[in-house]
């Protein structure tokens, strides 16, 4: 039997950072998915560390983590959200990553006393990793991260190079994305920044075959031409990805601009016609006027940088898609409700209006866990419905513990580390790991499913496998206590010892995982814990349900012992 030939697509970005390689990455694969090629995406990574999990939110943004445990680039949830294919520890690696296992080679002696240079050992590694995750795939698209000039990304450019000396030309297609910018005084488009991109990435001895052209708005074929002409691609070549009103709009647009049609040119691939039904129906109902608005507050301390939320927030969408409802995140600053109240803030930050529910996500550090804890307490006393993930269940689990069971000291371990009273603490078996990110429980792990609660009729079965990335746990001498005074442990670990799901019976909803959901959340199959809490939502602002109390008790008595700490990055503490 003939053994795949894979063909390999190298997606490198000009002009300026955060142009959309990893979107146009994703949309790629997903219009090569609905013409029937099985493919993956690669995410090559330029600074020194060895993956994204101990770098701080304010620098990378979110750390989607896959089945196998790995802590990746936010890039891997776009392809997994547009793909078919479950992303791995494979499909993203960074300088670090590459380097450390260089310098691990030659300290073994693998290289037999040789001198150890970027050319050819760093360069054969970034390949080989490259190989290994396209295994078994028609299509194996890779992303380079950065911007073409950066010396960063000058071994990744090399190792691309090489790729179509190894693998064949009719193999390999290189397409460059860059930005095409308007200047309004001039009321006219500015090719110059393309022409110097393609200029200095032909310099490394990369030809693009194909120019996707980021504009905020549609450009006309003049332009295209001049593009073209200029940059040495065929007019039919040069595609348009204008700003759209949503980014699952974008595998349409870039049909429309026959970008994959293109590709399977070029890279002589024969294939059905594209089946893009499903991306029609989605793209059509995100962007509907004719939807109930559900306002959500997603309450945490990463909020000045949203992308720190991206999985999250796509996952909303996702719900309001299968709600048939109109999503709007409304950002709350834990800390400002340590100052303010919560009732304040939430109007402030949602122009004088109430919100239908409350999401506290994960996070990192004491700052700002009071207002957290402030928030899930009036979720809880004034029956909206209430999500909390990771962090926001053990922030939920501590609040029901001080004003429902009556442990008014009952605190994190991470928060206080001294307390007597820690509801929330690091396992036993995890004090001895001294290794950055050791400690944490990484990747998927099975969940079993009580009879009779909110969580088994959401899933609709008596087992589950969720990802997660965190490192405390609720804790065991607690559990009685706090299942007497009415919290449900409606999900556990098959052996009964951790805790992944709680809830609260005489609530619309309230409920908390100790996983991350959002991470296995795609447009197609959205997920059930995040259509039934928007449902949920909105629901209660349809009956009215959500008219908040006023007289807002404070709670503020316990921001004295929050610190205004930035050590908020996984080195340490709660995911």
């Amino acid at each position: 039997m003939e053994s795949r030939v894979t063909k390999y697509i190298f997606v490198t970005g000009g002009v300026v950072s955060s142009i959309g390689k990893g979107l146009t990455t994703a949309c790629i694969g997903a219009l090569l998915e609905a013409r029937g090629l099985k493919a993956t995406a690669v995410k090559l990574d330029p600074y020194i560390n060895v993956d994204p999990g101990t770098m701080s939110p304010f620098q990378h943004g979110e750390v989607f983590v896959t089945d196998d445990g790995g802590e990746t680039d936010l890039d891997l949830g776009h392809y997994e959200r547009f793909m078919g294919t479950r992303m791995s520890k494979l499909n993203n690696f960074t300088s670090g990553k590459v380097y450390e296992t260089v310098i691990a080679n030659e300290r073994r002696g693998d290289y037999l006393g040789g001198t150890v240079q970027v050319i050819p050992h760093i360069t054969d590694e970034i390949k080989r990793r490259i190989k290994l995750a396209a295994e078994g795939f028609d299509v194996c698209l890779v992303e380079v991260g950065g911007t073409v000039g950066d010396i960063e990304s000058l071994p990744f450019l090399e190792a691309i190079r090489q790729m179509r000396s190894d693998v064949g030309a009719q193999n390999t297609l290189y397409a460059h994305v860059t930005l095409v910018p308007h200047i309004a005084t001039a009321h006219e488009f500015k090719t110059k920044p393309t022409q110097h991109s393609i200029k200095e990435i032909t310099g490394y001895g990369i030809i693009p075959s194909i120019i996707i052209c980021r504009s905020n708005q549609p450009l006309d074929e003049k332009i295209k031409n001049k593009i073209s002409l200029f940059c040495n691609v065929s007019p039919n070549c040069v595609i348009n990805a204008p700003d759209v009103k949503t980014i699952y709009e974008l595998p349409l647009t870039l049909h429309n601009e026959g970008l994959d049609q293109r590709i399977v040119e070029l890279l002589h691939m024969w294939t059905g016609a594209p089946k893009l039904e499903p991306w029609i129906k989605i793209a059509s109902s995100v962007t509907s006027e004719d939807r109930t608005t559900v306002t959500i507050a997603m309450v945490g301390k990463y909020v000045d940088l949203t992308e720190s939320y991206k999985s999250l927030s796509e996952a909303l969408i996702h719900s309001g898609v299968a709600t048939d409802s109109k999503i709007k995140i409304v950002y709350v600053d834990s800390e400002e409700i340590e100052r303010s109240g919560v009732e304040s803030v939430v109007r402030k930050a949602n122009a004088g209006e109430l919100v239908d529910a409350i999401l506290i996500p994960g996070g990192f550090g004491v700052r700002g866990s009071e207002g957290k804890i402030a928030a899930a307490q009036y979720a809880r006393e004034q029956k909206i419905p209430f999500f909390g993930i990771c962090l926001g269940l053990q922030i939920a689990t501590i609040e029901f513990a001080r004003h429902v069971a009556k442990l008014s000291d009952a605190t994190s371990a991470e928060f206080e580390p001294q307390s007597s009273c820690t509801v929330i603490d690091i396992m036993e078996s995890q004090k001895a790991v001294h290794m950055k990110g050791g400690s944490m429980r990484l990747g998927a792990y099975p969940c079993s499913l009580k009879e009779g609660t909110k969580a088994r009729e959401i899933y609709g079965k008596p087992q589950i496998s969720e990802r997660h990335r965190h490192r405390f746990e609720v804790n065991n001498s607690y559990r009685e206590q706090l299942e007497k005074a009415g919290l449900v442990f409606s999900g556990t670990s098959p052996d009964n010892v951790l805790v992944e799901m709680i809830e609260i019976k005489d609530h619309p909803w309230f409920v908390a995982v100790q996983f991350h959901p959002e991470f296995q959340s795609t447009p197609k199959n959205p997920h059930p814990l995040f259509t039934s809490f928007v449902a949920a939502a909105k629901s209660a602002k349809t009956q009215g349900a959500n008219t908040l109390k006023k007289g807002e008790k404070s709670v503020a008595g316990r921001a004295a012992r929050t610190t205004s700490s930035n050590s908020d990055v996984a080195v340490g503490n709660e995911s």
